[in-house]
């Protein structure tokens, strides 16, 4: 009876995936109002004191982040990201004086980078922007939003000497030292992201010790997180299906816990959209076995999941293509009820706000 009823499911979810993927999906198709109150300004005291919101199917649970290590079962295995956030937003002025706001996205070489900029005026080939009296960064070509900067002094001493947390443009404020530490997990090692993969923030070592002690394992990847995440979809995107390039890396310690877990009807559960990400494009390209690449994978509803099972994510932006993943994931509909219930239960929303563990049962 019961494999019975699980092959109805199973069939159903597939039937209303067909039928979104062959609807044309747009941005407005996963729009919702989040009050500006709902927006998560600062960190809570504690990591682990956030909300969770347990969607298993379409049942919605409502519990707290320190529940987690309850919700996982011998053999799952729990993915991190363990990209570590770099302080990426510096701050100059042409020479003509107007001002610049420099993001860097990603090292090209010791002495170059690609960014966005934020400026007043216009910003041409060879503009240069004073940082200090010894930093000079010059302007060296234009690609869609990405620029690429020249520097007079390696690129990674400027950031750590004269940048910034890059926080997200709806946190109202600037950082602070609080966000040195907090605006990073605490598993974090592999430089390389200007944003932090958010559902890891609410780990703790404890939480993580507790995890281990039941017997599941915990695997890690790197994806180095991209600037072009807060950037809103593009006609282009949404029509190539293709999203802004981010490095990814999945070594053989990883791939053999993958295939581990699956022999052991174990869950593969990933630790927030970049690490479905990296995820289904290991799979999409070389299968479960170590790889170095760039990912540009846009997974919307329809999407054939292959590898993951279940997910720990935070809630993200309305019309964003990290909804539309979410939505692929649980479907569209399911998606906007949990974050309609999240809203009129007083969740905290986006970087620094409260976690969703979706199951899909």
């Amino acid at each position: 009876m019961y494999s019975v009823y699980k092959t109805n499911r199973l069939f159903n979810h597939f039937m209303n995936e067909l039928i979104e993927y062959n609807t044309p999906m747009q941005p407005s198709d996963f729009n919702i109002d989040i009050p500006i109150e709902s927006i998560a300004q600062t960190p809570l005291k504690d990591r682990s004191s956030s909300k969770l919101l347990h969607l298993k199917g379409d049942v919605i649970d409502d519990q707290n982040f320190s529940d987690i290590p309850q919700l996982l079962k011998k053999h799952d295995l729990l993915i991190l990201n363990n990209t570590k956030v770099l302080p990426a937003r510096l701050f100059g002025n042409k020479v003509s004086g107007g001002k610049v706001e420099i993001f860097f996205e990603r090292l090209l070489s010791e002495m170059s980078f690609l960014a966005q900029l934020k400026f007043s005026g216009k910003v041409h080939i060879g503009t240069e922007i004073i940082i200090n009296d010894d930093i000079v960064l010059k302007v060296k070509k234009r690609e869609q939003q990405f620029f690429t900067i020249m520097s007079n002094s390696p690129v990674m001493d400027i950031l750590y000497s004269d940048g910034l947390t890059p926080l997200p443009p709806y946190i109202k404020r600037g950082p602070n030292e609080e966000d040195r530490n907090r605006y990073q997990t605490v598993f974090a090692k592999k430089e390389g992201a200007v944003a932090a993969p958010t559902a890891g923030l609410h780990f703790t070592n404890d939480i993580l010790d507790e995890i281990k002690e039941k017997g599941i394992s915990i695997g890690e990847l790197t994806l180095h997180v991209g600037a072009g995440t807060f950037a809103p979809l593009r006609d282009e995107q949404i029509e190539s299906k293709k999203l802004h390039e981010e490095y990814f890396e999945v070594d053989q310690k990883l791939c053999e816990q993958i295939k581990a877990a699956k022999a052991n009807d174990g869950r593969i559960i990933a630790v927030g959209t970049t690490v479905v990400r990296a995820l289904e494009s290991l799979m999409q390209k070389n299968g479960i076995e170590p790889i170095n690449d760039k990912t540009d994978i846009f997974i919307t509803p329809g999407f054939n999941f292959e590898l993951v099972d279940a997910m720990i994510t935070n809630f993200h932006l309305p019309e964003s293509s990290l909804i539309m993943l979410v939505s692929a994931f649980a479907g569209r509909e399911t998606i906007l009820k949990s974050y309609q219930h999240a809203v009129d239960n007083g969740y905290r929303f986006y970087s620094y706000g409260d976690s969703m563990f979706i199951d899909r049962g």
